[in-house]
């Protein structure tokens, strides 16, 4: 239990920290573009096949459900709410965090461990700056975005798992999906991704910067950022959508 104390107390900190050092200059936006750019495309087929992937399946289950009541004209509706307001940006946080967030974790660790961050700090630059806040702005950037896409691949597996199964125009499904959809149900959803960034962001540099295991902390830090990342994300999530429904309460399902 002390032990978990003391993880909270030092990486909030270490976050304190980041957001603190983010808003000084120098500002490092040729490091955040690059950063942006490979953790997006990195990213992009994961979050494009499992949007597919999930949609297909979502259609699936709602349409044996909602056939029962002979309402499958609320197929489409159901399924673009469903990956609007929860799925979409709950699960490209999770995906990002084990395919984002191993990485920093094991390259920081790397750099520790090789003694390049002390050459940095040798050389008179801030590897904080320089290392961990362009890291952290990436992903707060880069998820929203990512779960934008992921929403639209989600809209279209459940169309082609409609099409299969009913034949219905590529027009209809989107005007069926789409109908009374407030923008309420789509920007506090996939806002609320940025915190997640930022969880991902601070939890993989923490453990990666902050290592002092040598060539065996490496693998451990890639472990352990998945890891919290996931769990803390899921926790957020909680506070998130509570404070969602109360600023929002028409973002609701």
């Amino acid at each position: 239990m002390r032990r978990v104390f003391d993880f909270a107390g030092t990486a909030t900190l270490f976050g304190l920290r980041v957001t603190t050092a983010a808003f000084l200059r120098p500002y490092e936006w040729n490091q955040i573009w690059t950063l942006i750019g490979n953790l997006g495309t990195r990213s992009l087929s994961l979050v494009a096949s499992c949007g597919l992937a999930l949609g297909v399946v979502m259609t699936l289950h709602t349409r044996g459900t909602l056939t029962m009541f002979g309402a499958t004209g609320l197929i489409p509706k159901v399924q673009s709410l469903g990956f609007f307001v929860e799925i979409g940006p709950l699960l490209a946080a999770l995906l990002v965090a084990g395919r984002v967030g191993a990485g920093i974790g094991a390259v920081l660790a790397d750099m520790r461990a090789t003694e390049q961050i002390d050459a940095i700090e040798a050389l008179s630059i801030d590897s904080f700056k320089f290392l961990v806040v362009p890291r952290v702005v990436a992903c707060v950037l880069v998820l929203p975005l990512l779960t934008t896409f992921m929403d639209c691949c989600g809209i279209v597996g459940g169309y082609v798992s409609s099409y299969a199964l009913s034949r219905i125009s590529w027009h209809l499904y989107v005007a069926r999906a789409f109908t009374n959809m407030a923008w309420s149900n789509f920007v506090p959803p996939t806002l609320k991704t940025a915190v997640f960034g930022f969880i991902i962001g601070t939890v993989s540099c923490f453990f990666g910067y902050t290592t002092n295991e040598g060539a065996d902390g490496v693998g451990r830090a890639a472990t352990n950022s998945v890891v919290v990342s996931s769990l803390l994300i899921v926790l957020a999530d909680v506070i998130l959508v509570k404070l969602i429904l109360l600023f929002f309460p028409g973002s609701a399902l």
